[in-house]
């Protein structure tokens, strides 16, 4: 243990209002993703059978089967490269992936664009601290 690591230590503070910064930026965050992925599972359907015209049930919840196999895939392999290339990255890396998904879903010129796009949430909604 080297002199400046007691020092580090005793600089950490905890508590809500000590930690009232991060605890708000965690808060919004949070209010995105929920509301990114509520309001998803709400539009997607209807823009599968209105704009697509897709007539079977089946096909319109296809996005969210891609969510989820991608996501547990995902998982899998989040995890080691967690480990690997530190929490940091990964977590960052998954929002990029995620950066395209709202674009890909307004401007998507077939359904396959809408699947394509929740294969990339679910990949990002996996990176680690999820």
């Amino acid at each position: 243990m080297t002199d400046s690591e007691p020092a580090a230590r005793s600089a950490i503070s905890l508590g809500l209002r000590a930690n009232w910064r991060q605890f708000s930026l965690l808060v919004l965050i949070n209010a995105f993703v929920g509301g990114m992925v509520g309001l998803e599972r709400t539009v997607v359907p209807l823009i599968g059978a209105q704009e697509f015209a897709l007539a079977s049930n089946t096909l319109v919840v296809s996005f969210i089967v891609s969510f989820g196999v991608v996501k547990a895939c995902a998982n899998l392999i989040s995890g080691h490269l967690a480990d690997v290339w530190g929490r940091k990255r990964v977590l960052v890396l998954g929002w990029l992936v995620g950066l395209p998904v709202p674009f890909m879903i307004m401007w998507g010129p077939s359904w396959d664009w809408v699947i394509a796009a929740n294969a990339l949430l679910g990949i990002n909604q996996a990176s680690p601290g999820r």
